[in-house]
């Protein structure tokens, strides 16, 4: 697992393995936050039991998002909010064998939990890193796609991330981002309005980065979202470089 700080360190191809244990959890409640931050200060060890609700992972539409994003073999993934791995370890599959992916988080738990998945499923090419709040932490000029689900609104000062984020990327590199619909009724029950974003504001921030929209996507809307999955439409977009 990566630190703080950038360092060496091999891909993912033999960690040792937890012992992985089903685990469900009540609907989602959104825990509590600092005062005057974005970021939900939830425990690792909630996050394993609310993300690996079974009812959730249809929701996420996995090979839909890896068709929209023509994820082809060498490409770098930076998978930020990694969670529990649901997309990174199929974002591994579709980049292998020569493609690799970060799998990032601030909750050391949650990149164990990884790390033991993919193992278990001899899925290789996956290196974790331990971000900060601030800052992916990703080595420089190397991802092609940093991606984002449901993740990109706990940042605190959105600008700011994006201006970090920007210089780890490639000059070709690529940021999508996945989040709720504003007024979605789940969304408003799961987040405050502060916490919501919308794409308007997001094009905004892009801007000031210099990056523009090359694509959207209707994965997560209407009866592309199915209401066994408990979760709200979201909307889907790529952003690139001018």
């Amino acid at each position: 697992m990566r630190k703080a700080v950038w360092g060496t360190g091999a891909l993912l191809t033999g960690a040792f393995v937890l012992m992985l244990v089903p685990v469900t959890a009540a609907p989602q409640d959104q825990g509590n936050r600092p005062p005057g931050t974005h970021q939900d200060d939830t425990s690792g060890t909630d996050w394993i039991k609310r993300l690996e609700r079974p009812e959730r992972i249809p929701g996420l539409r996995v090979d839909a998002v890896i068709a929209a994003l023509d994820l082809q073999p060498g490409m770098v993934i930076a998978d930020i909010g990694a969670g529990t791995g649901a997309f990174t370890i199929p974002f591994a599959r579709a980049v292998a064998p020569s493609g690799s992916v970060y799998a990032v988080d601030i909750w050391p738990e949650l990149l164990k939990y990884i790390s033991a998945k993919a193992a278990g499923e001899k899925v290789s090419g996956i290196e974790t890193v331990l971000a900060s709040r601030d800052d992916p932490m990703l080595p420089k000029g190397v991802v092609d796609i940093a991606f984002f689900h449901d993740v990109f609104h706990n940042t605190n000062d959105r600008q700011a991330y994006l201006r970090t984020l920007v210089a780890e990327l490639k000059p070709t590199g690529r940021i999508a981002i996945i989040e709720q619909e504003f007024d979605d009724p789940i969304a408003r029950k799961w987040d405050r309005p502060e916490d919501r974003i919308t794409p308007e504001q997001v094009e905004e921030w892009m801007a000031a980065v210099g990056f523009g929209l090359k694509a959207s996507f209707d994965t997560f809307k209407g009866a592309n979202n199915p209401p066994s999955a408990g979760m709200p439409e979201r909307w889907f977009v790529v952003y690139g470089r001018k």
